[in-house]
C-alpha cells in the first residue's frame, strides 16, 4: 500500500507532496481508498463533505467504531502526515482479519477531505463541515490563490456542492473514533514507539494585512516611504519573541506581496500567522501582543494594519476514559501536541482518541519527515489491539 500511495502527488523537483484538496493528485488519493476499500469487500461511500468511509457491517446499526486520517497535504508536504492514519487503518483491519477476530460494533475506515487547508485556507473542511463548525455559507465563499471557490472546485471533481453541510445523522452512528498519525514532535524519541494523545493546544491562523504604498525603489528617499514590508518584517520578529516569552508557538508562514516587482516599493504585504499556545488564554493574549506591536510599527511607518481571524480550535481535550482505556490496553505515554487534527475537530460530536507513531527526528509539514518501518509496524499492530479491544468484545 505504501509503495502504491508514494508517488501520488509528489514533486519530482522537491521530493514533497502536494495533494491539495480537489486537485488531480486528490483524485488519486481518493481511487487509491475507494480500490483498497473494493479489494476487501467493504462498501465504501462520499459522504454529501466529500470525505470517503469504507465500511465493514451496517452503518445504520450504529455504535460504530471508525478510524482513519486524512490524504492530502501542505505544499511539498511529507509522506506519513495523514496517509500513516489510512494505511494503517487498512493494515490493522488486515491484522484483524488474520487473528480471525469477530466484530460486535460496525467498523468504517475514513478518508476526510481537505485536512491541511492548503488550497482553501482553513483546516479540516471535510470534518469542519460534517460537525456544523464551518457553515455551508462560509465554505462556499471560500476560494484559492487563483479565485476558485471551494464548490467550484469540488464539482470540477464530481462532487455536488448542493449537498454540503453539517451531517448529525453520520455523527449520530459513530461510537468512538480513534486517529493513528505520525508524531509531529519528538516526545518519543525514547522508550516506546506509540503514544496515546491527551489533548490539542488552542490554534488558529490570523491574516495580517500591511497596507502601505506603492513607489519607485530607486527614486522614492528612505524617508518618504510608506513601506509595509518594514512593518511585517518587524511583526515577524516580535511574533517570535513574544511566543518564546509566553511558551508559545508563532509562524509566518506565508506572504504574498502586491504589485510584487523588485524595483518597486510594495503597497501591500498579507502574511498569514499560525499560532498555538498550552491554552485559551495564553493564545488570545499572545496573538493581541502581535497585534498591537504590528499596529505601532505600522504607525511610525505611515502603515495601516489590519488583522482577519480565519479559523480557530479551542482547546482539545480527547474523551478520558477513552484515553485511558487505549493508554493502559498499549502501556503507552500519554502526550499533548500542538498540531490540529480531524480528531480535534470531532472530539466536540463523538469520543475520540488519537495514537502517535514516534518520529524520530520530529521534523513534519517536511519532505524531511520519516518514521521508521519497524514503528509503523508497532503502530499498526497498536491500532488493531485498540480496534479489537473496542470493536471485536463487548464494550
Amino acid at each position: 500500500m505504501w509503495a502504491e500511495l508514494l508517488p501520488v502527488g509528489r514533486s519530482a523537483a522537491t521530493g514533497g507532496y502536494r495533494r491539495h484538496a480537489w486537485n488531480s493528485a486528490d483524485a488519486e488519493g481518493r481511487a487509491w481508498f475507494e480500490q483498497q476499500a473494493r479489494s476487501r469487500g467493504l462498501a465504501c461511500e462520499s459522504d454529501r463533505n466529500g470525505n470517503q468511509w469504507a465500511w465493514h457491517g451496517d452503518p445504520a446499526a450504529g455504535n460504530a467504531v471508525v478510524t482513519g486520517s486524512h490524504l492530502d497535504s501542505v505544499p511539498d508536504g511529507g509522506a506519513y502526515d495523514g496517509p500513516l492514519g489510512v494505511i494503517s487503518a487498512f493494515a490493522a483491519y488486515d491484522e484483524l482479519r488474520a487473528r480471525g477476530a469477530e466484530f460486535t460494533r460496525p467498523l468504517a475506515i475514513v478518508n476526510f477531505a481537505d485536512e491541511e487547508g492548503a488550497r482553501f485556507g482553513v483546516a479540516c473542511v471535510g470534518s469542519r463541515l460534517a460537525t456544523g463548525v464551518l457553515d455551508r455559507d462560509a465554505a462556499y465563499a471560500l476560494r484559492d490563490a487563483d479565485g476558485v471557490r471551494l464548490p467550484d472546485a469540488m464539482e470540477r471533481a464530481g462532487h455536488d456542492p448542493a449537498l454540503i453541510g453539517a451531517d448529525p445523522e453520520r455523527l449520530g452512528r459513530i461510537g468512538a473514533f480513534v486517529e493513528l498519525h505520525v508524531e509531529q514532535g519528538r516526545f518519543l524519541t525514547e522508550g516506546r514507539p506509540v503514544g496515546v494523545a491527551s489533548a490539542i493546544w488552542p490554534h488558529g491562523r490570523w491574516r495580517f494585512d500591511f497596507h502601505g504604498e506603492a513607489n519607485h525603489a530607486g527614486t522614492t528617499l528612505l524617508a518618504d516611504r510608506r513601506d509595509p514590508m518594514l512593518t511585517y518584517a518587524t511583526t515577524v520578529l516580535a511574533a517570535r519573541k513574544k511566543a518564546r516569552l509566553a511558551g508559545a508557538l508563532a509562524t509566518f508562514g506565508k506572504v504574498a506581496v502586491e504589485p510584487n516587482g523588485t524595483n518597486a516599493i510594495a503597497s501591500l504585504v498579507r502574511g498569514w500567522l499560525d499560532s498555538r499556545a498550552p491554552d485559551e488564554r495564553t493564545l488570545r493574549q499572545l496573538v493581541e501582543a502581535v497585534e498591537q506591536s504590528a499596529v505601532e510599527r505600522g504607525g511610525r511607518d505611515g502603515v495601516r494594519v489590519e488583522l482577519t481571524r480565519e479559523s480557530y480550535t479551542p482547546v482539545v481535550d480527547f474523551d478520558g476514559p477513552l484515553r485511558d482505556r487505549l493508554a493502559k490496553l498499549l502501556d503507552a505515554p500519554v502526550l499533548p501536541t500542538g498540531a490540529g487534527h480531524d480528531a480535534g475537530i470531532l472530539a466536540a460530536a463523538v469520543p475520540t482518541a488519537m495514537l502517535f507513531v514516534r518520529n524520530p527526528s520530529g521534523v513534519s509539514h517536511s519532505p524531511a519527515e520519516h518514521a521508521e518501518r519497524a514503528d509503523c509496524h508497532a503502530g499498526v499492530t497498536a491500532l488493531a489491539d485498540v480496534l479489537e479491544d473496542l470493536a471485536c468484545r463487548p464494550s
